[in-house]
Order: C-alpha cells, then sequence, then structure tokens
C-alpha cells in the first residue's frame, strides 16, 4: 500500500508538472501532503515537512549568499573585461560560445560542488548569450550537461555515498569508469555543438568590435571599475578556500557577501537597492528547496522510498540476474527524477547490492553502474536536487522547459557510457 502511494505521488507529481498544471512548489508541497493523509499519516505531517525542511536548509543558505554575491559582483563589473575578451574569442558564434560554456563549467565542476558550477559558470556567459539573444534554456543545458558527466569524480556527492555503504576505494568505482567518463565528455560536446549550431543557423554570427559590449548590467551607477582588483582578489580567495574545503560553504558565501556588498556599496541606501535587485532570484530559490524538502521529508518519513526501492528489487525475475548491472545502469538517470542522492545510495542501492551478492554478481558492479546516471548525469534536471533549482534561478529558465530540453541529451550520456563500461569491462553480464 505504502509503495502504491509513493509511486502514485510521483508519476502525479511529474504529470502535474510537465503539463504545468500546478507550479513546482505547489507540486512538491500538495501531492505529498495529500498522499500523507489518504496514507493515514495525517497527524505527523507537520512533523515530516519540518524534518525535510531542516534537512535542506544548510543546501539552501548556499544559493542564497551565492547569488547574491556573484550579483554583487556582476553589477560592479568584475566578469565585464572576461566576457570582454570571451566574446571577442569566440567571435559572437553561437557554436563556440556553447561549447566554451561546457568547457568552463567542466573546469569549474573539478570541486565536486554542482552549487558552485552553476553559479559561477551561469554568472560568466549569461551575459554573453543574453547579449546575441540566445535561447534562454542553451546555457543551462550544456552547463548542466557538463556538470552532470563530471559528477562521478570520487570526491563528489553520489560517489562518496557509494564507496562508503560499498567499503571500497575510489580504484574499484571510479578508475574502471574512467574510459566511459572520457567518452560521455566527447559526447557532451557533441551534444554542446550540435544544439550551439542550430542556434548559430538561427541567429547567424554577431560581429563583434571594441563598442558591441559595454557591460553587463543595465544599472551603470553599479559599476566599481576603480574596486576592480579587490573584487577579483576576494573572489579568487573564496574558490581557494572552497576547493580546500576549510570551512563550510554557506559559510564562506556569507562572509563574502558580507565584505563585498559593505565595500562596493557602503551607503545604506545603495546596499538596500541591490538586495532589492536580487529578491526575486532569492525568494524562487528559497521556495523551490523549502518545496522539495517537504516533499523528501514527507517520502523517507512515511517509509514510501523505502517500499518502493524494495518493489522495484522485487520485480527483477531471478533469471535475470546477470543482467542487474545493466538495468541499475539504464535506470539511474531517470530515477534522478524520483530519488533523493541520500534515499537512493543509502535506500535503494543496499537492497540491490544483496541481491547482486546472493546471484553471485560483484556488488561494486551495481555501484560502478549507478554513478553513470543518478545524480550524476541525472542531477542538473531533478527538481529533488537543490543545484538544480539554483541552475533554473541564475538562468531565469523554467524547470519543466529546462528538462524537456535537456532530459533526452542527458539520456544518452548515460547511456553511452554504459555501452563503454561494458566494452572495456567495466560492467559485465
Amino acid at each position: 500500500m505504502i509503495a502504491v502511494l509513493g509511486f502514485a505521488t510521483i508519476i502525479i507529481f511529474l504529470y502535474v508538472t510537465m503539463t504545468k498544471k500546478l507550479s513546482i512548489q505547489s507540486a512538491l508541497i500538495g501531492i505529498p501532503v495529500i498522499a500523507a493523509i489518504i496514507g493515514g499519516f495525517g497527524f505527523d505531517i507537520g512533523k515530516m515537512m519540518i524534518a525535510g525542511v531542516i534537512k535542506v536548509t544548510p543546501s539552501a543558505m548556499i544559493p542564497i549568499f551565492a547569488v547574491i554575491y556573484f550579483g554583487i559582483m556582476i553589477d560592479a563589473g568584475l566578469f565585464d573585461p572576461m566576457v570582454n575578451r570571451i566574446l571577442k574569442l569566440v567571435k559572437g558564434d553561437p557554436v563556440k560560445i556553447t561549447i566554451g560554456a561546457a568547457v568552463l563549467a567542466m573546469l569549474v565542476s573539478l570541486d565536486g560542488d554542482g552549487t558552485t558550477t552553476f553559479i559561477i559558470s551561469v554568472s560568466a556567459m549569461l551575459p554573453i548569450t543574453t547579449k546575441l539573444k540566445m535561447n534562454p534554456l542553451i546555457l543551462p543545458f550544456a552547463v548542466g550537461m557538463a556538470a552532470g558527466v563530471m559528477n562521478p569524480l570520487p570526491w563528489s556527492g553520489p560517489t562518496t555515498r557509494v564507496m562508503a555503504v560499498l567499503h571500497a576505494d575510489s580504484s574499484a568505482i571510479f578508475t574502471p569508469i574512467v574510459p566511459a567518463m572520457a567518452v560521455g565528455i566527447a559526447w557532451v560536446l557533441f551534444a554542446c555543438y550540435y544544439v550551439g549550431k542550430k542556434e548559430r543557423k538561427r541567429l547567424g554570427v554577431m560581429h563583434i568590435d571594441e563598442h558591441t559590449f559595454d557591460g553587463l548590467g543595465e544599472d551603470q551607477s553599479a559599476k566599481r571599475p576603480q574596486l576592480f582588483w579587490f573584487n577579483c582578489i576576494l573572489t579568487v580567495l573564496m574558490i581557494v578556500v572552497l576547493l580546500m574545503d576549510i570551512m563550510p560553504m554557506a559559510t564562506i558565501f556569507m562572509i563574502g557577501f558580507a565584505l563585498a556588498i559593505t565595500v562596493n556599496y557602503p551607503n545604506l541606501e545603495e546596499q538596500t537597492k541591490r538586495l532589492k535587485a536580487y529578491a526575486g532570484e532569492v525568494l524562487m530559490i528559497v521556495t523551490l528547496i523549502f518545496s522539495a524538502g517537504c516533499f523528501t521529508g514527507i517520502l523517507s518519513e512515511t517509509k514510501m522510498i523505502t517500499e518502493m526501492a524494495k518493489t522495484l528489487v522485487s520485480l527483477i525475475p531471478e533469471h535475470m540476474g546477470s543482467l542487474l548491472p545493466l538495468s541499475v545502469a539504464v535506470t539511474s538517470m531517470p530515477l534522478s527524477l524520483v530519488f533523493p542522492t541520500d534515499a537512493y545510495y543509502f535506500g535503494v542501492l543496499p537492497v540491490i547490492y544483496e541481491m547482486a551478492a546472493s546471484l553471485g554478481i560483484d556488488p561494486v558492479q551495481i555501484g560502478r553502474a549507478a554513478v553513470l546516471g543518478q545524480m550524476t548525469v541525472g542531477f542538473p534536471v531533478s527538481p529533488l536536487a537543490a543545484a538544480t533549482l539554483v541552475l533554473i534561478s541564475v538562468s531565469r529558465v523554467n524547470l519543466i522547459d529546462h528538462q524537456k530540453f535537456m532530459f533526452f541529451w542527458a539520456f544518452g550520456t548515460t547511456l553511452i557510457m554504459t555501452v563503454v563500461c561494458y566494452l572495456t569491462g567495466a560492467l559485465t553480464f
């Protein structure tokens, strides 16, 4: 009964959001609440929702202050010189811009954090794509595809969870899939080339000269060219501290925000004006993340996720046991829309590990198969990933439109990586 209720909740959620019958926030809150009432959990709904919100609160703090910080940097003009150089380099060519955004995201994503990758990459490239009037869905597509294919890195969330559950090191989980990642990266660059070429056909190539681009923001009074080096050094220092992992990410952006707004806009009236300018983006991020917390809180506390996992595993016939790694690999990316990271890796996979072991299959193959898509390639389209909500917010696009634009390309990444894993022996029948 609980499993059926869980699947019904997921299906209805996907239906009402894909058809745009409800806003994402309303669906994330309302549908699980109704499901919990039907399941007889009415008196505990409030506690379940709060439990979920508490878990995502640290995730909410990061994008709030990061969006404000990079908003200040954009308004102050930190990225103006870089964007001007990039514009001249890509010569207004949508193909080069799309591929460039992907390459930038791949480099930034080496720190293993999707939120940071999305904020930095989009903040740097959004003024360019906006100036050239490119389809706004292309930038989050390129950045999301790039971040997804890099997310199986051994210090990223999904892979560290697999290693923790299996008590395995990176040489057992990550090293064997490196060739698949390399091919996946090539696929992502091809996808960006293909999408960029279609955009070039629509827009053509813009002529770039020294007068083409005079700044990122519309409010020229907010520019602080005299503080360029202060803002540059502050941003570099923050990124270094992020990579060193010596402080919680949220506190780094909080401190950076306080310094940035005080130095760049010392007048209280100016500070208030800047904060009001970012209010819309911040509000969208907060409501999305807290709504997602309510959704996962109810599904976790009612045990819907646990029962769904058991049901999925029980549906696999024993005579098809040899196909278990393949099944996990192929379903890993789409299931990012259904299971949050912890629920999948700590709830679903342990059950599959045990089943694999009983069938004589090395459990590490299940771990390798999972990181080919579940909250790696799949996280940039999942409404259950806080980083995804940040991506669509800073890119100023709708989640459903973004999912429709990117889903099948991302799924293709997982399928191609799966094929390479079988060809190289990382997965076997």
